[in-house]
């Protein structure tokens, strides 16, 4: 139990910030799954459609990386790497 008014305070702000956290994390994640799923739709098919539809998860992904890294839920570096990662899948799907 916090003993002074500052305490508690952080307590609650924490708090907040943890939820906040959470929620972009899990966003990602989830943005994750979703190329992957589409990935694996566009390999098995290779048509345009789907492509397109990998590329539009994919740039949703970047945008939902981008802005946790902007609110500094994900270090410069972590973002850089989960990027580098979707990329990489695709490219190799790709070819």
């Amino acid at each position: 139990m916090a003993n002074s008014k500052s305490a508690e305070k952080r307590i609650r702000t924490s708090q907040r910030n943890w939820l906040q956290n959470r929620l972009y994390k899990s966003s990602v994640k989830t943005a994750f799954k979703t190329f992957t799923r589409d990935l694996i739709r566009y390999k098995s098919s290779k048509n345009l459609e789907d492509y397109l539809t990998v590329q539009k998860t994919l740039n949703k992904a970047y945008s939902l990386i981008d802005k946790g890294c902007k609110k500094n839920v994900f270090q410069k570096n972590t973002a850089a790497r989960l990027k580098s990662k979707l990329a990489l899948s695709l490219k190799f799907v790709k070819s």
